[in-house]
């Protein structure tokens, strides 16, 4: 029986930006990978109670606190002790980082490597800390999971690695992610307790320069401004790091009352704000895969995104793709949509039928096979 490890310490419930992105990705590992290799014994690190999971070992590490710097100190020192003391036979660092002294191989997943590519959009502590911890894991580990094939090749040519080290897995998409019939009543209520009156497009996501929060303001001032649509900006997520200049280019544009930001929104309520928005709006500058336009489509809502990185890896023909940095393209884009139902409902069928392809029980799936071929090799 297979002894695995998996350090789940960025998993977070908190309401906030650590709850999306990879701590999903850990939260479907932990939902799935017992479920679907019984064969092995899992074990894990979290940083506080996340509660039981069937299926796992979980342990509170008792060290990190909120600080990232004990996290680091314990990921490199207290994790190897304790995988050692486990006798564990492989060790999956989900985020980057893993041990410098594993005692036992080492699998890692990059989610993306925005830091190497845009490396002005980041605290430099956060770039400088990401860029060689995530170098190092991935040189020293036997096996690099790309949650993309884009970013696949990203690890190769900016880490210098093997082609055959980096195996593409990608992530799915939650099963209560789905169309919701027109009547039903969670869509009033959700209306209702947000006092929802006006049609609105939708976006979801951290609140960081990544994301090209302000290019988005500008496409929307320029589209009610030359064709005078119903329609709201509806901003979903956490603020996560130099997100000010987006709030300042809301006022400067004079467009406070037609951009809402809702701050962190649960995710119980996610599909039913995809279900209730005309459009799906994510323009963002580079996305090692794209959880959030997924989702949209899951959903049947129409989706329109950046032509770069994962994206269109992700949405294929199922959604408008359109330069990031083009204000005008991405106007008339948002003017398609909005004003022409029959490409909304085409669209918003067709995204359905991509986002079937991805599901996270078949990341699981892969992720397993990968230990097992790890550990046979």
């Amino acid at each position: 029986m297979a002894r695995i490890g998996l350090n789940a310490h960025l998993y977070s419930p908190q309401s906030s930006y650590r709850s999306a992105g990879v701590s999903r990705y850990i939260e479907r590992l932990l939902m799935h990978l017992p479920a679907v290799d019984p064969g092995s014994s899992y074990f894990g690190w979290t940083n506080g109670d996340v509660g039981a999971w069937p299926g796992w070992q979980l342990s509170p590490s008792g060290r990190t606190g909120g600080s990232p710097l004990t996290r680091i100190l314990w990921e490199q020192t207290g994790l190897p002790r304790s995988a050692r003391a486990l006798r564990l036979d492989l060790l999956h660092a989900p985020v980057y980082a893993g041990p410098r002294m594993a005692p036992c191989p080492q699998v890692v997943t990059l989610h993306d490597l925005s830091f190497y590519l845009y490396p002005e959009l980041f605290r430099r502590s956060n770039r400088v800390y990401l860029q060689r911890a995530t170098r190092m894991t991935a040189r020293r580990a036997v096996r690099v999971i790309a949650v993309s094939e884009s970013t696949r090749q990203d690890a190769i040519r900016l880490l210098d690695l093997p082609a055959e080290k980096v195996v593409t897995i990608p992530n799915g998409v939650d099963t209560e992610m789905r169309p919701l019939p027109d009547d039903a009543p969670e869509r009033q209520a959700l209306r209702e307790r947000h006092g929802l009156q006006r049609p609105f497009m939708l976006y979801v996501g951290t609140l960081e320069p990544r994301k090209n929060l302000v290019t988005l303001v500008e496409a929307y001032g320029k589209l009610i401004q030359t064709h005078l649509v119903p329609h709201q900006l509806v901003i979903g997520g956490a603020k996560g790091w130099f997100y000010q200049s987006v709030f300042e280019r809301v006022e400067e544009l004079g467009l406070a009352p037609d951009v809402r930001f809702l701050g962190y929104l649960p995710q119980n309520e996610l599909a039913l704000w995809y279900n209730l928005a005309d459009a799906f709006v994510y323009p963002s500058l580079y996305e090692g895969f794209g959880l959030p336009p997924l989702e949209a489509m899951a959903c049947g809502t129409a989706v329109i995104t950046s032509n770069v990185s994962a994206l269109p890896e992700v949405v294929g023909q199922a959604g408008i793709t359109v330069d990031p940095h083009d204000v005008d393209g991405l106007c008339e884009a948002m003017w398609r949509l909005v004003s022409d139902q029959a490409l909304r409902r085409d669209l918003g069928r067709a995204g359905m039928e991509r986002a079937r392809r991805f599901r996270w029980i078949e990341t699981a799936q892969s992720t397993a096979r990968l230990y097992h071929k790890v550990l046979e090799g």
